[in-house]
C-alpha cells in the first residue's frame, strides 16, 4: 500500500488524477514532520469530506487527532484546514462524494470494498 500511496502522491502532485484524488496534509504526531497522503477528492465549497479504510488504525488520522491543523491540496493548490472526526453516515458521504465529483467514484468504491472501518473526516477549510 505504501508503493501505491507513493505513486498517488507523485502523481497528484504533477496534475494526473488531480480531479479524483486529492493530497492531505498533517503533521506527525511523534515526528512532528509533515505527512502527505492520497485521498479521495471530497472538496465541497469550503468543506473536505474524507472517508476512511480503516478507521482510527489509519495513520493520518491518528496524527490529525494529535493535532487537528492539517493542509489538503486540491486542483493544485493547498488549503488549510481543521480536520474532526464527525458522526455522520459514512455511506451517505460517500454517496454525496460520487455525486458532486463523478470522477472520484472509483475511487469510493475501492474505499467500500476494501474499508474495515469507515470513519467520516470533515475538515473546514480557511
Amino acid at each position: 500500500m505504501r508503493m501505491i500511496d507513493r505513486i498517488m502522491r507523485r502523481a497528484v502532485a504533477a496534475g494526473i488524477g488531480a480531479r479524483s484524488t486529492a493530497l492531505l496534509e498533517t503533521i506527525g504526531r511523534k515526528s512532528g514532520l509533515p505527512r502527505v497522503t492520497p485521498v479521495t477528492n471530497g472538496l465541497d465549497g469550503d468543506v473536505f469530506w474524507l472517508v476512511t479504510e480503516h478507521g482510527h488504525a489509519t495513520n493520518y488520522v491518528r496524527n490529525l487527532q494529535a493535532d487537528p491543523k492539517v493542509r489538503v491540496k486540491v486542483s493544485g493548490r493547498w488549503r488549510p484546514g481543521v480536520a474532526r472526526i464527525v458522526d455522520e453516515d459514512p455511506e451517505i458521504v460517500m454517496n454525496r462524494i460520487s455525486t458532486a465529483n463523478p470522477r472520484a467514484r472509483a475511487n469510493v468504491a475501492i474505499v467500500r470494498r476494501t474499508g474495515t472501518e469507515h470513519l467520516v473526516i470533515r475538515i473546514d477549510l480557511t
